[in-house]
């Protein structure tokens, strides 16, 4: 896969995660927790992935989301690794790894986007241009 990431100035921590396919310790994510309303961005181009409007509470660790803020932000591959078949999800911008998605989450689409605070960026409804 090639990588066509805009930021170069990535933490150790979200180089693992968004470069090589890794996953932050479970309730570590700064965003685990966080009502903020907002856009939850691409760490590595900014692409716009997810609302808080769709964020929930999933009790797993890692930030959740039942549905991405388009079809078009981000896209799925089949993954093996880890001894198990899951879902990977990608910026589809970029290709930077975010997380995974799992068919056990909310309605109305019952999908649970289980994604890496460390590949996210915030930003906040309150600071965003109208």
């Amino acid at each position: 896969m090639t990588n066509k990431k805009n930021n170069l100035n990535l933490t150790p921590e979200q180089n693992y995660v968004t470069q090589k396919h890794g996953t932050e310790p479970a309730f570590s994510g700064k965003y685990n927790d966080t009502k903020t309303e907002g856009s939850y961005n691409c760490v590595c181009c900014g692409a716009e992935l997810f609302s808080s409007s769709s964020k929930f509470n999933s009790r797993t660790g890692w930030p959740s989301f039942w549905e991405p803020v388009s079809k078009e932000s981000v896209e799925t591959q089949e993954d093996l690794s880890a001894g198990m078949k899951r879902i990977e999800v990608h910026c589809q911008n970029c290709e930077s790894h975010l997380g995974h998605v799992f068919a056990d989450g909310p309605e109305p689409t019952g999908l649970r986007y289980c994604i890496n605070s460390v590949s996210l960026d915030l930003k906040p409804k309150d600071e965003q241009e109208d």
